[in-house]
């Protein structure tokens, strides 16, 4: 019943940006912990950020200073900015959800189907 939609991936020039959309359908909510991962082939799945009810927000190093999450409440709507990017950054960029906790731990029940992002040099 409740799904997670993503949209806003692509090509991208070393440098660019993009912002990635996933918007939550199906729930209404006001406790959360949302997150978007990123896997490259061959590579396991890296957490890359995420935001709970508090606004509480966390980055993996690698994204710090160039990479905001945030939220639309309105909208149910989670939002990744992402700015500076390089090749490195190349993944499939998944959004998830826990629905239950007003904080991250990292159990997220739903997630979204997955975009492509690609970084050139």
């Amino acid at each position: 019943q409740v799904h997670l939609v993503q949209s806003g991936g692509g090509a991208v020039q070393a440098g660019g940006s993009l912002r990635l959309s996933c918007e939550v359908s199906g729930a209404t909510y006001s406790r959360y912990c949302m997150g978007w991962f990123r896997q490259a082939p061959g590579k396991e799945r890296e957490g890359v950020a995420n935001i709970d009810s508090y606004d509480r927000t966390t980055y993996a190093d690698s994204v710090k200073g160039r990479f905001t999450i945030s939220v639309d409440n309105a909208k149910k709507t989670l939002y990744l900015q992402m700015n500076s990017l390089t090749p490195e950054d190349s993944a499939m960029y998944s959004c998830a959800a826990d629905l239950v906790h007003s904080y991250c731990t990292s159990s997220f029940g739903y997630w979204g189907q997955g975009t492509q992002v690609t970084v050139s040099s």
